[in-house]
């Protein structure tokens, strides 16, 4: 299993496990994280609303966060394809 250093790394994480497959608010991003042991505060808000794999819907304090495209991969991963 990987481990995340940073906001950034723990959400590709979640996008790569189908987390974002539907829309998920703020609040749930942080307790999924949280359950996985990562405490980023502040930073897990600021890297979901920079990554470029998530899409913003909803106003500001009321947004939620679903995934562009579904993980494919990488050479030589191995994936599943939904």
């Amino acid at each position: 299993m990987a481990v995340a250093k940073k906001a950034p790394a723990a959400l590709m994480m979640l996008w790569r496990e189908g987390f974002f497959k539907t829309d998920r608010t703020l609040n749930e991003i942080t307790a999924e994280l949280s359950n996985k042991g990562y405490h980023f505060g502040d930073a897990t808000r600021k890297a979901a609303e920079r990554a470029n794999f998530l899409t913003i819907s909803g106003k500001r304090g009321d947004r939620t966060f679903t995934q562009r495209h579904p993980y494919e991969g990488e050479k030589g991963e191995k994936y599943e394809k939904s």
